[in-house]
């Protein structure tokens, strides 16, 4: 695939190249977007705006999220797609069906193939660091999975530098393959772990990063200013309490100042300066309607500047 408008990224220094936008599940497809005519037209628009990254999780929607995104999916040729999916949380109340034990891990990449409809994962993540498993037992069955051919490349998503530090040095310790992408939440009203933590490790090992939550689940667009009564940070408490404050709402409503002035919606100005942040491969987008993500897309007309960029960071500052 390519597409002229698009940028394509290479997944850190591994030869994997993915669209800088990428297109997610989470809390959207099989979850507040159930119509499967919906999902597919969705997907279509993100298809031939050249998105060629499709993120996905088992727990999104208890495999629903994996189903529908999978049926859609079929409509396009599987070789231009890169599919990812991730394992670690609980899937059902059976004791074993959690976490990246060797066990938990075979038969949940199983049940994704399945569900999705393909045969291999481009990408498979471990969701979280499993503190119950043994990191090299992990990064064992992640590099046995590559042998297999039921995945390409493994990666982890928010775990710490000091987390991929210690799967680093087990992979070249005894050869296995190496993690290539960490997957973290990013954006201006979540900067301080990734910019202090993990954007440094992810450079130093030459993993790509993919990032999630660009628009700190809607509040960067400005859809909150004047209080919480759809969307996300409505249906989930953790998001609310830890993004709606009033700090954050003066900021984004200063946001919008420097958005007029490039003629650009904060939306758009929020996801441009995220792609544009060192070693980001892809960030990605949640799109519940062919409007939302039309609008995401108006982002790639979007140049920062130098300064422009530091502007926006201050404006955002964590210190």
């Amino acid at each position: 695939m390519f597409h002229p408008n698009m940028p394509y990224r290479s997944l850190g220094k591994c030869g994997l190249k993915l669209s800088s936008y990428a297109l997610g599940g989470w809390t959207t497809f099989g979850g507040t977007v159930k119509d499967f005519t919906s999902v597919r037209s969705i997907l279509r628009l993100a298809y031939e705006n050249g998105i060629n990254f499709f993120d996905i999780a088992d727990i999104y929607a208890k495999g629903e999220s994996e189903r529908i995104m999978g049926s859609a999916l079929k409509d396009f040729p599987r070789h231009e797609l890169v599919i990812s999916s991730k394992v670690f949380w609980p899937m059902s109340d059976d004791i074993n069906d959690k976490g990246l034990s060797r066990k938990h891990v075979l038969e949940s990449v199983n049940k994704s193939l399945q569900r999705i409809g393909t045969d291999y994962l481009d990408i498979y993540y471990c969701h979280r660091y499993d503190p119950e498993t043994p990191v090299e037992e992990t990064v064992r069955i992640m590099d046995d999975l590559i042998h297999h051919g039921k995945i390409l490349y493994w990666g982890t998503s928010e775990w710490t530098g000091e987390q991929i530090q210690e799967a680093m040095d087990i992979c070249d310790r005894w050869g296995y393959y190496r993690p290539q992408v960490e997957q973290p939440q990013f954006s201006l009203l979540a900067r301080q772990a990734f910019e202090t933590d993990v954007q440094p490790k992810a450079l130093e090992h030459g993993m790509g990063l993919t990032t999630w939550s660009p628009l700190a689940s809607g509040m960067l667009t400005g859809k909150y200013d004047q209080g919480v009564t759809d969307g996300r940070l409505s249906r989930i408490d953790w998001l609310k309490e830890k993004f709606y404050t009033n700090e954050n709402i003066s900021r984004v409503i200063d946001f919008k100042k420097i958005a007029d002035e490039l003629g650009c919606s904060r939306t758009q100005l929020a996801l441009a300066w995220a792609n544009a942040q060192p070693g980001v491969s892809s960030v990605i987008l949640g799109a519940t309607s062919i409007e939302q993500l039309q609008e995401n897309l108006g982002s790639l007309k979007i140049s920062l500047s130098a300064e422009m960029n530091e502007k926006i960071k201050k404006l955002f500052s964590y210190s």
